[in-house]
């Protein structure tokens, strides 16, 4: 289990934190969706649950590890793919012979596997690829690591349409059980149908924490090209032909979550949000 307790960053005495009381818990076996607005803190909030930031108060733990403690059990069995790469100038073949051995889980086999998803080969020179082959092969050998949590910021920049679509088979196909999964992304509709979890964030701090299941089971998400459904939704965004809108769900029906309606519902309307969620 991830836990942040009360926590609170500020990148300087001159600017109010970055984040501020803020609490989050994350269960094993899910994948989880950290979404927010530029500014929000939720790369800050990456690098303080791997501990290359340290809280000014506040308390973070992992599997009963502090991160800012540095343990090598901890650092073993976490991996931050971070949104910009810059990997050596060697072969796949050396940069396994030299990281792989710090991970205890990881598979040779997996690091195949993961590669074919992503139509890339093993045999291949880190230094002659292209930004999104780069990142095709990073998070495979990410994946190929097997710890127990893995963070992935904007994934998908730098992939094209093929990939993303190969980067969620892959992702889909390494989950277990005990394995926590967190994607900070802008892009809501790469990732929108394989999340089990969603958290959106503010400097002010968590403004919903709750399951894909829960959201679903009290919101409804649809298109209509009825302007009287629009006035009356929660919220209304046009769209092409018409509005997609989000409604309560009166407890008979379930439709496919739109990050991007929830994301402006929960921000223009915070007071219907935490009635709903009773937040």
């Amino acid at each position: 289990m991830l836990t942040a307790s009360d926590i609170t960053y500020s990148y300087s005495r001159k600017h109010r934190p970055v984040l501020e009381h803020y609490s989050l818990t994350l269960e094993p076996g899910t994948i989880n969706g950290l979404l927010g607005r530029n500014g929000a803190g939720k790369t800050t909030l990456l690098y303080l649950i791997t501990g290359l930031l340290k809280p000014q108060s506040g308390t973070i733990s992992y599997n009963g590890f502090n991160p800012w403690s540095h343990d090598v059990a901890f650092l073993r069995d976490i991996f931050l793919v971070p949104e910009e790469l810059e990997l050596p100038n060697v072969s796949l073949a050396d940069y396994i012979n030299i990281t792989a051995p710090f991970y205890p889980k990881f598979s040779l086999s997996d690091l195949h596997r993961h590669l074919s998803t992503f139509e890339m080969h093993p045999d291949v020179h880190l230094g002659q690829l292209s930004m999104g082959q780069k990142k095709r092969v990073f998070i495979s050998f990410a994946l190929a690591c097997n710890t127990s949590l893995l963070i992935l910021d904007e994934p998908t920049n730098g992939l094209d349409i093929p990939g993303k679509r190969l980067f969620r088979k892959a992702l889909l196909s390494s989950m277990t059980d005990e394995r926590i999964v967190i994607v900070s992304t802008h892009q809501v509709y790469d990732v929108e149908k394989i999340l089990d979890h969603i958290i959106i964030t503010d400097t002010c701090g968590v403004m919903l924490d709750a399951s894909v299941t829960e959201i679903t089971s009290k919101l409804n998400f649809r298109f209509t090209t009825d302007k009287r459904d629009a006035a009356e939704a929660l919220i209304s965004l046009e769209a092409p032909g018409g509005y997609n809108i989000v409604e309560r769900n009166p407890g008979d029906d379930e439709t496919d979550i739109n990050l991007e309606s929830l994301f402006e519902l929960i921000r223009q309307r915070p007071d219907v949000t935490n009635k709903i969620f009773s937040l």
